[in-house]
């Protein structure tokens, strides 16, 4: 961020009056809580891992002190336990990635009235203690299932390939799915669950190919789109199914190596950095500063998807990325410059 960063900083210094969502401003340095409660994939990894680069960034300036981090594979309880520990620790400000659209509001009441600042990334939650920082995950899904439709379509036939049952991100993107092939004249024969998984996904379409030979397309989400396209190439039929991919470096190692044949897919960009913009928004918050009207719906901020990679766009965005690690996502998030422009 350099110079310019630090002059971001200064100036949300110098504009602090009033504050985001209600109590008194909070006083520097601040101490930021997260809680995670799924760490089953990469890209929750690069969630925090880019979530803990920013606040290191924040640190050097004096902005903030301690980034207490609650990490584990756990249920709605045991992330209500989470979100408590930090209370206990008296955080500033919690950034979560929530396991339940409604059942936290007990413990976000708790935060707030502890005068905690509580932002919700990945996935909109309906308490209003809390603030999305969000992309619209329905949009999201209709990007790449309206893509789909186009391929298959009208009278086509798919199979889908969800993430975990019950999710609030899994169960918006599939209802918005769900719609566009309703609408499209677009068959579901079936809905499996992948829970996220590569592996679990690869299983799961194997499977599916031996129910459904016949199948036109699979709709998948990104952290099992790499392990759906190796059973269809397993089974030798990338030629006749059409399968919508994700924006991650090993499904586009392995779309390079079938453009050849004349595959072609689509991956929308779910930024891990979602976590970075809930950073750089609290840190605004925290700092006394109100929305501006107009930038907040509701409690929800809504963050520009970055970008698609398509067949147009492949070449591109595989120059940027093709050096990194299978399991990288590519990414995404606000500059401390746009998230000043959401308040007043």
């Amino acid at each position: 961020m350099g110079a310019a960063a630090g002059a971001v900083a200064v100036l949300l210094a110098a504009c602090s009056s009033g504050v985001g969502s209600g109590g008194a401003a909070a006083d520097r340095p601040y101490t930021i809580g997260l809680s995670n409660g799924f760490v089953g994939s990469e890209w929750r990894t690069q969630m925090v891992k880019g979530l803990e680069t920013a606040f290191a960034e924040y640190k050097k300036e004096g902005v903030v002190d301690e980034l207490v981090v609650e990490s584990a594979d756990t249920d709605v309880n045991g992330q209500i336990q989470q979100i408590r520990n930090l209370i206990n620790r008296g955080v500033d400000a919690i950034i979560v990635n929530p396991n339940s659209e409604t059942a936290l509001d007990a413990v976000f009441r708790e935060a707030s009235q502890q005068g905690i600042e509580v932002f919700a990334v990945d996935q909109a939650v309906t308490s209003k203690d809390v603030t999305n920082v969000v992309i619209d995950q329905a949009e999201w899904a209709r990007i790449s299932a309206e893509w789909l439709a186009g391929q298959v379509g009208k009278g086509g036939d798919i199979v889908v390939v969800n993430g975990v049952a019950g999710h609030p991100a899994n169960e918006m993107r599939w209802n918005a799915a769900k719609d566009v092939f309703a609408k499209a004249g677009v068959k579901v024969l079936t809905v499996a669950d992948g829970n996220w998984d590569q592996a679990t996904g690869q299983q799961v379409m194997t499977n599916l190919l031996a129910t459904y030979p016949d199948v036109d397309g699979v709709w998948a989400q990104d952290g099992m789109a790499e392990g759906v396209f190796r059973a269809v190439q397993a089974a030798g039929r990338l030629d006749q199914i059409k399968v919508s991919g994700e924006a991650r470096v090993g499904f586009m190692r392995l779309w390079e190596k079938a453009r050849g044949d004349d595959f072609e897919s689509i991956g929308v960009v779910n930024p891990p950095g979602g976590a970075v913009s809930a950073l750089h928004v609290a840190v605004n918050v925290l700092e006394g500063k109100k929305f501006a009207t107009g930038k907040i719906n509701g409690n929800t901020v809504t963050v520009p998807i970055p970008y698609t990679v398509d067949k147009s766009t492949f070449d591109k965005y595989w120059g940027e990325v093709s050096a990194q690690g299978d399991a990288y996502c590519l990414d995404g998030s606000l500059t401390r410059a746009e998230a000043a422009e959401f308040f007043a």
